[in-house]
């Protein structure tokens, strides 16, 4: 799963790939900014979390993985 997280005041997004299910995702951004907690914490593939204050996020977006072609072939 892609998630891009846009922070306020900082020109650049962050983009991690995560192993949680959209709506654990979802949840987790819901619980962050409705106030139950006041970091948005989310774990990429390789186990890392990132740690984003809940009153800096500007908006997440929650996309579907993409698998990558390797190789020669008609597309």
């Amino acid at each position: 799963m892609e998630i891009k997280i846009g922070v306020q005041h900082t020109p650049r997004e962050i983009v991690l790939e995560s192993g949680q299910s959209g709506e654990e995702v979802e949840r987790a951004v819901n619980e962050a900014l409705s106030g139950g907690s006041n970091l948005l914490s989310l774990t990429d593939e390789r186990g890392r979390k990132v740690l984003v204050p809940a009153d800096r996020v500007a908006y997440v977006e929650i996309g579907e993985q993409v698998s990558r072609k390797v190789g020669f072939g008609a597309l």
